[in-house]
C-alpha cells in the first residue's frame, strides 16, 4: 500500500475500533457505520469515498469491509475492537477440529508476564490469535509479521473449561478469555521462537 493509503487504513482503524465515540461517530449493530457520517469526521475531511473503497479493496489484511443497504453504504473493522459492539460478525468455534491451530505471537521482552499471568486481552474485547503461522495459507491477519515468539494453544482443553474462541471474518481467531480478561498459560499447549522453532522457557 501506498504511504497515503496506510495513513488512511491506520486512521480508519482507529475510528471504527476505538475512536468513534470521541469523533461522535455512530456505529450500529455488527459495528456498521455510515460511510458519509465517517468522511463527516475531522480525521476524514480531506479523504474522499472512492480513496475510502480504495484503501479496503487494497488492505491485505482485510481489516475492513462495505456494504451497500438499499443505497447507503457502510463500513466496519472486522476485528480489533476496544469499543463494545453489539452483534459482531464472528463464527463461533466449538471444537478443536474447527481450526488447525491457534497461535499468539508475541516478543522475548512480553515473555516473563505472559508466562505468569497468561495472555491479556488489554484494553481490546479479545485477545488475537490466527489459525497458522505467519505466511501460511489463511493467515492474513491477527499477528505481527515482527513477532519472535509463537504460543500454542491448547484448544480442546481451553473449550472443555468453557472459555470462548470465534472467527472473524478475515479468519483472525478471537478469545476475550475469563471472566478477568486472561488466557491462562494453563491453555498452551506449547511455546517457540519463531525464528529457531526451539521451546521458550
Amino acid at each position: 500500500m501506498r504511504k497515503t493509503d496506510v495513513k488512511v487504513s491506520k486512521t480508519l482503524s482507529w475510528l471504527l475500533r476505538h475512536g468513534a465515540e470521541k469523533e461522535g461517530l455512530t456505529l450500529g449493530p455488527g459495528g456498521w457505520a455510515k460511510v458519509d457520517e465517517v468522511l463527516k469526521t475531522s480525521s476524514f475531511k480531506k479523504i474522499d469515498l472512492e480513496k475510502i473503497k480504495e484503501v479496503v479493496a487494497n488492505c491485505p489484511k482485510k481489516r475492513f469491509a462495505l456494504k451497500d443497504d438499499d443505497g447507503t453504504l457502510y463500513i466496519r473493522a472486522n476485528q480489533g475492537h476496544s469499543l463494545q459492539v453489539e452483534d459482531l460478525d464472528l463464527e463461533e468455534i466449538t471444537a478443536d477440529s474447527d481450526v488447525p491451530a491457534v497461535i499468539h505471537g508475541t516478543y522475548h521482552r512480553h515473555w516473563s508476564s505472559i508466562k505468569q499471568q497468561g495472555l491479556s486481552r488489554m484494553n481490546r474485547t479479545h485477545i488475537h490469535f490466527t489459525p497458522g503461522a505467519p505466511g501460511e495459507s489463511g493467515v492474513i491477519s491477527g499477528m505481527r509479521s515482527s513477532c519472535e515468539i509463537l504460543i500454542y494453544v491448547d484448544l480442546a482443553k481451553a473449550l472443555s473449561a468453557g472459555i470462548k474462541f470465534h472467527k472473524s471474518v478475515n479468519n483472525v481467531i478471537l478469545c476475550s478469555g475469563n471472566d478477568s480478561g486472561y488466557l491462562p498459560p494453563q491453555y498452551f499447549l506449547k511455546v517457540v521462537d519463531r525464528k529457531t522453532g526451539e521451546p521458550v522457557v
